[in-house]
């Protein structure tokens, strides 16, 4: 049975709905008129009434539910009536979305994810032919941040049409796609045979990727099996048993710096190692122990800092946290670039060659396709 409106009255600078279920809004004058219905453009959809022309004294001159259950408001200003369907209100109600309790889509993962790492596989061809099998990979990018696409094609640049299902890639003075192997005078640790503590990609950039996608061509070096870990998972854990650690994590910068000599350009910047959303959920996680500059914050908190700093980084190397796999040709190893931390073993390189590609998309990319495909 569809909600309906069953008594408005003033309450200061708002309007008090009451509804049939027994829920009260309460809707600001400002508000109701800056969404109006006719303030958006039919074709573009994008505002074209400009709320600052009104006054800030803006009130309901008349208001009343109309024969076809709408909210009908006159203004006391621009000779303008307005009509709101009472399911567009309920469904924009901030009064009843600020009561209802947060449930985080995240579904956070430690090493027990390595006895079921079969849970985070997709084909490739079941996300190249059907939205569900899209869908299905998009779930697990979103709601874990990781999966591993399987048989994909193991051809230079064959990654492309799996990841055009989702949208385009980001491109980075890496360039797309970027190629992960042992290069003489490399200029990232990665185009090294080194090993690689867990880490972030391109911590340096104000915004960094929001995923990356390796796809693994040949794999057959003594060596080089990867490594990750949810970030979200340990700092969850620092917030329920550790709380000045992670309020240090939280609420000081640190600096991370692109030291790569080939570069023209110079990139610097601060940011905590964690952020969190305006509903208190984790953000981002910013680590790397590669890239961090020499940090310049205040004398008195520097040993704080490198104390949580120090307990935050073991704890995204330790076991009980982290899983380990091997890589296999055909293999897309995709995450999200500011939550889970990668990493790899050592490789011999006079063993057998290993050569990865690597790709980057924004995270927006990622929601707003979801978003679109289960609409």
């Amino acid at each position: 049975m569809a909600i309906t409106i069953s008594k408005v009255s003033k309450n200061g600078s708002a309007l008090n709905v009451e509804w049939s279920d027994g829920e009260v809004s309460n809707f600001n004058y400002m508000w109701l008129r800056d969404n109006c219905p006719t303030a958006h453009d039919k074709d573009s959809r994008h505002r074209m009434f400009n709320i600052l022309e009104s006054s800030q004294e803006i009130n309901p001159k008349k208001y009343n539910v109309n024969e076809d259950g709408k909210l009908e408001i006159e203004w006391s200003e621009g000779d303008h009536t307005s009509y709101y369907d009472p399911k567009w209100l309920r469904e924009n109600c901030y009064t009843i979305k600020n009561k209802t309790k947060y449930i985080s889509p995240y579904h956070l993962w430690d090493n027990s994810l390595q006895n079921d790492i079969k849970s985070i596989y997709i084909d490739h061809d079941e996300i190249i032919s059907s939205d569900e099998g899209l869908i299905k990979w998009l779930d697990l990018l979103h709601n874990k941040g990781i999966a591993i696409v399987k048989n994909a094609p193991i051809e230079k640049n064959s990654a492309f049409p799996v990841l055009n299902r989702i949208s385009h890639t980001r491109e980075t003075f890496f360039k797309t796609p970027f190629e992960v192997i042992n290069i003489p005078k490399p200029n990232n640790s990665a185009y090294t045979a080194h090993g690689l503590r867990n880490h972030m990609d391109l911590p340096w950039f104000e915004l960094p990727p929001g995923y990356q996608f390796l796809h693994c061509l040949i794999n057959a070096a003594k060596g080089g099996d990867s490594s990750a870990v949810d970030g979200f998972a340990v700092a969850d854990y620092l917030k329920n048993n550790e709380k000045e650690i992670f309020e240090t994590l939280v609420n000081i910068p640190l600096k991370f710096r692109d030291k790569d000599y080939t570069q023209e350009s110079h990139r610097s910047f601060h940011a905590p190692a964690i952020t969190l959303t305006k509903d208190g959920d984790y953000n981002d996680i910013r680590f790397s122990v590669a890239t961090m500059d020499t940090l310049d914050c205040h004398p008195d908190i520097m040993e704080k800092v490198y104390k949580a700093h120090h307990r935050f980084g073991n704890l995204l190397h330790e076991y009980k946290f982290v899983v380990k796999f091997r890589l296999e040709p055909g293999d897309i190893f995709s995450f999200n670039n500011r939550r889970i931390l990668h990493g790899r073993t050592a490789f011999d390189p006079n063993s057998g060659h290993r050569h990865l590609q690597g790709y980057y998309m924004d995270r927006d990319e990622i929601l707003g396709r979801i978003n679109y495909l289960k609409k």
